[in-house]
Order: C-alpha cells, then sequence, then structure tokens
C-alpha cells in the first residue's frame, strides 16, 4: 500500500476545472439530446453539436499551440527551402535546357546540398530542412483540414442540419 502522496494547489486546481469542463460538457450534451427528442427532431445533428461544443476545449488550445508554432518556425524554414528549390531548379533547367555540363553547373549542386558547409555540418543542415519541410506540410495540412471542417460546420449549421 502506498503512503499519502505530494498534491500541488495548482494541480488541484487544474484538476478541477478539467473535471468542471467535463461535467458542463455532459450536461450540454444532455440537454442537447433532450430538446431534440422533446422538439420530435432526430439526433443525427449530434456528432456537430458535439464539435462545436468541443471547440472551446483542448482541440482548440492545440489548434492554437500548432498555429503559434508554425508561424514560429516558417521564418527559419523558408530561407533554406527557397535556397534548395532554386539551386536545384537552376542546376536542372542549366543542364537539360541550357546545355551546360555538370562541371559548369556543379557550383549550383555544393549550394544546394550544402557541401560547402564541409562534411560534419551538410548531413546536419540536410536533416534539418527535411524535417522543417515535412513540419511546414504537416501543420499547414492540419490547419487548412481544420479550416475546411470549421467552414463545413458552419454551413451545415446554417442549413438548419
Amino acid at each position: 500500500m502506498r503512503g499519502p502522496v505530494a498534491v500541488t494547489v495548482e494541480a488541484f486546481v487544474e484538476a478541477r476545472r478539467s473535471a468542471n469542463k467535463f461535467i458542463e460538457l455532459q450536461r450540454f450534451l444532455f440537454q442537447a439530446v433532450k430538446a431534440g427528442r422533446n422538439s420530435g427532431r432526430s439526433t443525427d445533428s449530434l456528432p456537430v453539436t458535439l464539435s462545436i461544443a468541443m471547440e472551446g476545449s483542448t482541440v482548440a488550445r492545440l489548434l492554437v499551440r500548432v498555429r503559434q508554432l508554425h508561424r514560429w518556425v516558417a521564418p527559419l524554414v523558408v530561407l533554406p527551402l527557397l535556397v534548395t528549390v532554386s539551386t536545384g531548379v537552376t542546376y536542372r533547367l542549366a543542364k537539360d535546357w541550357g546545355g551546360l555540363s555538370r562541371d559548369q553547373v556543379h557550383w549550383l549542386m555544393t549550394i544546394h546540398e550544402g557541401e560547402w558547409l564541409g562534411p560534419a555540418l551538410e548531413p546536419v543542415v540536410v536533416l534539418l530542412n527535411a524535417v522543417g519541410l515535412l513540419w511546414m506540410l504537416a501543420t499547414g495540412s492540419w490547419l487548412l483540414l481544420q479550416n475546411v471542417r470549421r467552414q463545413w460546420i458552419a454551413s451545415r449549421k446554417e442549413a438548419g442540419g
């Protein structure tokens, strides 16, 4: 059997807030279902009602945090990605369409691949570039989907569904 556990006031207050939010959500859903039954309407719109109720909860806080991180990381990632894209495209076009030899445009590949940083930093820059690109794609896609979802919910609500 374990002894008493020390609980900070902050942890207790946060747990109480979470419990209160859960109780409020339960009451809200109960009232929504009850109102739907009393009015004779179906409760098919309950998932929409639930998602609207959840907007003020953890999902909304997570969305705000992802937006902040996306906004903070973007300026750090944009310049390396622009350099990588522009040197890669220029290299390819100069070789294929410009008729230049590999030796004539190898300096573009040196910049593109980060060779100019030396053997120790080259893989680090490549990895950070890839992680930055994946981060921006993932968070940007998620934010876009949340926007589309919110608009879809609003249009269903306006249509009376």
